[in-house]
């Protein structure tokens, strides 16, 4: 069996069509662009990315740390783990969790708080009130001031969530 094979197999549903080492340029612009949690990747950081069927994935350490979204730099759920979320979040009631970790948008009645620099068409982290745990990410709908102040309708597409090919992808 050979490598891409293996790796096939071993990523649940997730097909990689290629995986190689960050150059150092490319490294500093990922950097860059993830600002708040560049932290993720450390100076001894091995840095990889996937070419995957489901965008590109950046593993750091072996693992899936960031994810591209159209062509823009996002933590996982799995990197965001590692980090103080400091900016991009929504924090959501402990009500809206289990729906969240299946997968669902994130409805504005369910939100709590939010970064009120979120503008509409961010890329944000979901958090549950109680822990500050991530639990998926997504694509703001409607600006973080307004996340917190309506009571009805969508506020977050998401994105990736606990439990999908990203949250089980294993190298």
């Amino acid at each position: 069996m050979g490598k891409s094979n293996i790796l096939r197999k071993v990523c649940n549903k997730l097909k990689i069509r290629k995986r190689f080492y960050l150059k150092k340029k490319k490294l500093k612009e990922v950097k860059e662009e993830l600002g708040d949690y560049s932290k993720i990747i450390t100076p001894k950081s091995r840095v990889e990315l996937l070419e995957t069927d489901e965008g590109d994935i950046i593993l750091v350490n072996g693992s899936p740390a960031i994810m591209m979204v159209e062509g823009t730099p996002f933590p996982t759920l799995k990197g965001a783990l590692g980090t103080e979320i400091t900016s991009k979040y929504v924090v959501v009631d402990m009500g809206a969790v289990k729906f969240v970790a299946k997968g669902a948008n994130i409805m504005a009645p369910g939100i709590t708080d939010a970064d009120p620099d979120i503008k509409e068409g961010d890329l944000v982290i979901i958090v549950d009130e109680n822990h500050r745990k991530p639990l998926a990410t997504g694509r703001s709908l409607i600006s973080g001031p307004e996340m917190v102040e309506r009571s009805e309708g969508k506020a977050v597409k998401t994105i990736h969530y606990i439990g999908d090919k990203i949250w089980n992808l294993t190298i």
